[in-house]
Formats: C-alpha cells, structure tokens, sequence
C-alpha cells in the first residue's frame, strides 16, 4: 500500500508543478485535464502526510524511551505513544478506503427530483427545505445547481422540484440521498402546536 502511496504522493507533486507551467496555462483543455487528475489525488495525498507525520512523532517518542527521562515524563511519553499509535491506525484504515477502486458514476452530473409526499402543504415545505439544503450543500462543495422545474405551492413549499448539480464528484456526494426522507415537527401551518410527520420523496439520477 504505502509504495502506491508514495507513487500517487510522487506523481501529484509532478502535477503541481505542470500546473504552474505557462505552456500548460495556456492550453484550456490541458490544463482542465490535469487540474481534475489533481482534485483526485489531493485527498489521498492529504491523507498520507497526514499519515507520514503522525508516524514521525510516533518514532520521536519512541526514541525517548531510550533516553534518561524521569518517570513523570516516561508517563507522559507513553500516553502520547498510545494515543500517536491509535491514530496511525485510523489513519492507515482511512488511507486503506481512499485506495478502494471507485464507482466509474462518481464524477457525473447528477439530477436530483424532490417530490413532497404524505404531509399536505407541510410535506411541501419540508420538500422545499430539503431544495435549500442541498443547493447550500453544493454552494459549499463548489457545485454549480440549476432549477430545471418546479411546481410550487401557495404556502413556499412544492409539490415538486428538479435541480441539476455539476461539479467534481457531485454523484459520489449525493448518491446516498434517494430515497424517503421524513421529518417530525410542528408545522408553521399548525395552530394547535401538534406535531406532524410528513415525508418527501428524494431521487439521484
């Protein structure tokens, strides 16, 4: 595993630097090739100096075990080798699962539909909320969304919503979210104060 890692660290290192080139620059398609290979990689690469320098400290302290220290600060030393040692472990799993091979659809575009379910005009507002929620989730993750169609309800809600999201990776963020989603809440239509649950229907496409 760790020679892969030090070939995709290697490699992703060449990539900084012919993302800086003018030549590479100048060349849109090039230069967009290269910058999505970078985007790959950069998690991986993140991951393993994270890796690299917890096991660094790991060694350090390990190493002053070997030296005259008093017990109060053997003490100390071997709580942080427990915990450094616990950590690399977590680190190597993580590192383990960024190698795993990846679904070929990760990268697409994705379409998401939102439909409100049982609920009335409050399932419409949890349906619109659930719209809010992922268009500030693709603001944050640098995806670019567009309102397809919609069909909007009286109360700020809908009966139904279609968005687009592009951007790298935007199917391997989101295609966990199909589905039913459900909330239980007092509605801001309620007068009674009593809770509903209603449900809306969420497809990844």
């Amino acid at each position: 595993m760790f020679g892969k890692l030090d070939f995709i660290l290697e490699k992703f290192e060449e990539l900084n630097k012919q993302l800086s080139d003018p030549e590479v620059i100048s060349n849109q398609n090039k230069f967009k090739e290269l910058a999505k290979e970078h985007s790959k990689l950069e998690p991986i690469v993140s991951k393993y100096k994270e890796y690299k320098k917890t096991q660094e400290d790991l060694q350090s302290n390990k190493e002053l075990l070997g030296d005259k220290i008093d017990k109060e600060f053997k003490k100390m030393v071997e709580e942080d080798i427990e915990i450094l040692s616990t950590e690399c472990e977590k680190l190597s799993q993580e590192l383990k699962i960024l190698l795993l091979p990846k679904d070929p659809n990760d990268d697409k575009d994705v379409i998401i539909e939102i439909r409100a379910g049982t609920g009335g005009d409050e399932a419409a507002l949890f349906a619109g909320d659930l719209l809010r929620m992922y268009i500030r989730y693709a603001e944050r993750n640098r995806l670019k969304t567009e309102l397809l169609s919609s069909n909007p309800v009286g109360v700020g809600g809908y009966k139904e919503v279609i968005i687009s999201l592009a951007g790298t990776g935007a199917y391997s963020k989101l295609k966990y979210e199909s589905g039913v989603h459900r909330v239980q809440r007092i509605p801001l239509t309620e007068s009674q104060g009593r809770i509903h649950t209603s449900a809306a229907t969420v497809a990844v496409l």
